[in-house]
């Protein structure tokens, strides 16, 4: 799942920046997005 970082954070040993977009696992994300540290990218097509 694609989400677009609001925080800067560490993952699985790499940093992961605000406002850049990162594909990580859906538990995760949803975790992630729930606890407003990311919000979910919707594919554009």
């Amino acid at each position: 799942m694609k989400v677009k970082m609001n925080v800067q954070t560490a993952y699985h040993g790499e940093l992961l920046r605000a406002g850049k977009v990162y594909e990580i696992d859906e538990t995760t994300a949803k975790r992630w997005i729930a606890s407003n540290l990311a919000e979910e990218v919707k594919n554009e097509k």
